[in-house]
């Protein structure tokens, strides 16, 4: 079911989309890890939930520990991620994978990957949220 839906993920605007069986809870287009925090914050209260993400770098793998995720589809996800993903027994289906997620440039790695080292799920959100409401 869901390799189906996958698919339909991966031809859509949608850079986030979250499912609780074969509904689905929550979808965005914004960018980066806000549509994860959106996520977290409205319907954080359901748990084994499936996450379709176009990108799965540590950052958002950390957050969807959080947001009580079984399962994540993303075309790319990067090493990190799939350490954090092993850790917390989250089952993953990634279509390529990096040694760490980059920047628009290409040649350094993301502010979030880095920011997300050795962080605990918990601890990545609320250093986040904090980071946001600072701006």
């Amino acid at each position: 079911m869901y390799a189906r839906l996958f698919n339909r993920f991966l031809m859509a605007s949608d850079t986030l989309q979250v499912y609780k069986g074969s509904k689905l809870l929550f979808a965005s287009n914004k960018d980066r890890l806000l549509p994860l925090l959106e996520y977290i914050d409205r319907f954080a209260h359901y748990h084994q939930v499936v996450i379709f993400d176009k990108i799965m770098g540590n950052a958002a793998a950390l957050l969807a520990v959080k947001a009580g995720c079984r399962e994540v589809y993303s075309p790319l996800g990067s090493q990190f991620a799939i350490k954090t993903l092993d850790k917390y027994h989250i089952k993953y289906h990634l279509t390529e994978t990096a040694p760490y997620i980059q920047k628009a440039n290409g040649e350094d790695m993301c502010p979030m990957e880095i920011l997300s080292m050795n962080k605990r799920p918990e601890e990545f959100y609320e250093l986040i949220r904090n980071a946001i409401k600072g701006l």
